[in-house]
C-alpha cells in the first residue's frame, strides 16, 4: 500500500515544485546579463523597505549593491551564471572583505546557481548569507514582489561590453535552441561569443 500512496504524494510535491519556480521567474532569470541580475535584485530588495545602489564597475570594492534601511546595511555580490557552472569560494572571499569597507553588518551572495562546497564551508565561517538556485525561488515567492523577473529582463538593457577579438560590441543573442549568449556585432565576420554570465 506505502507505494501506491507515495506516488501521488511525489506528483503532488513536483506540481508544487513547478508553480514555484513559474511564480518566482528564474527561467527569466537565467537569460539575464549580470547587470539585469543586479537590477532585479535591487527591485527586489526595495519591496523589503531597503534603499540600495548598484556600484560602479571594477571599483565596487567586491560589492555589487549595497543597501540600507533604519537597522542595518547590507552588501550584496549578485552571480548570474549558468545554472550547471558553480559559485565558487572567491564570491565569498570578496564579499567578505568588502563589509569593512562599506561599514556594512550583513553579507550575502546570491546566485540564480549553486556553490562549490569550499564556497559554502567558508560562508558558513565567516557568517556571510548564500542563496542559491532553491533558496533564491523561495526568497522571491516569499516577498512576491510587483516587478516581475521577465519586465526587468526586457526592460532593462544589457550592459554594454566590447568584444575582445575585433573591438565591436557584445549584444545579447537568443540561439536557434533558446539559450542566451552575448555575440560580437560584427558577426558573420567576427564569430566571437561568450556566456551571458557575469
Amino acid at each position: 500500500m506505502l507505494p501506491v500512496c507515495r506516488f501521488p504524494y511525489q506528483k503532488y510535491k513536483e506540481r508544487k515544485m513547478l508553480k514555484q519556480v513559474a511564480k518566482a521567474g528564474i527561467h527569466e532569470i537565467d537569460k539575464m546579463d549580470g547587470h539585469q541580475f543586479e537590477m532585479y535584485l535591487k527591485a527586489l530588495f526595495k519591496e523589503l523597505g531597503y534603499k540600495s545602489d548598484v556600484t560602479k564597475g571594477t571599483r565596487d570594492f567586491g560589492a555589487d549593491l549595497i543597501m540600507k534601511n533604519d537597522k542595518k546595511k547590507v552588501v550584496i555580490q549578485a552571480k548570474r551564471y549558468g545554472y550547471n557552472n558553480k559559485v565558487s569560494i572567491g564570491a565569498v572571499q570578496e564579499i567578505y572583505s568588502a563589509m569593512p569597507y562599506y561599514k556594512a553588518d550583513q553579507a550575502i551572495v546570491i546566485t540564480n546557481s549553486y556553490y562549490t562546497t569550499a564556497a559554502e564551508e567558508l560562508a558558513k565561517a565567516c557568517k556571510v548569507r548564500l542563496l542559491d538556485r532553491k533558496t533564491l525561488i523561495h526568497f522571491i515567492n516569499k516577498v512576491n514582489p510587483s516587478v516581475e523577473a521577465k519586465t526587468v529582463r526586457q526592460t532593462v538593457e544589457p550592459e554594454q561590453r566590447k568584444c575582445p577579438t575585433c573591438e565591436g560590441t557584445l549584444a545579447q543573442r537568443i540561439s536557434n535552441a533558446g539559450n542566451t549568449f552575448m555575440g560580437c556585432s560584427n558577426f558573420p565576420r567576427c564569430q566571437h561569443t561568450e556566456n551571458v554570465a557575469k
